[in-house]
């Protein structure tokens, strides 16, 4: 299941998964533009990008500063259920 995390200014979103067996978080990241959408996944802790279409690599370092940021958040999250389900707690 993917959850919810964040919505940037420019329609950009960022959902996440449940903690993996693997022990990693899938974090998917989709911008809208003219031609369909960006998008980009990269599984943490590692920090590992995969499936960048459409982003420049200014765009990716600077959603790899974000993700960064919150890194421990999203895991968290992803440990619990999702924001709304951490949030209850």
């Amino acid at each position: 299941m993917m959850y919810p995390f964040l919505q940037l200014d420019d329609k950009t979103e960022i959902v996440h998964s449940d903690l993996l067996d693997d022990e990693r978080v899938k974090v998917y990241i989709e911008k809208p533009v003219d031609t369909g959408f960006c998008s980009a996944v990269c599984y943490l802790p590692n920090y590992e990008w995969s499936e960048i279409s459409g982003f420049s690599s200014v765009e990716i370092q600077q959603l790899q500063e974000l993700i960064e940021s919150t890194a421990h958040l999203i895991i968290r999250f992803a440990r619990e259920g999702g924001f709304d389900s951490a949030s209850n707690f």
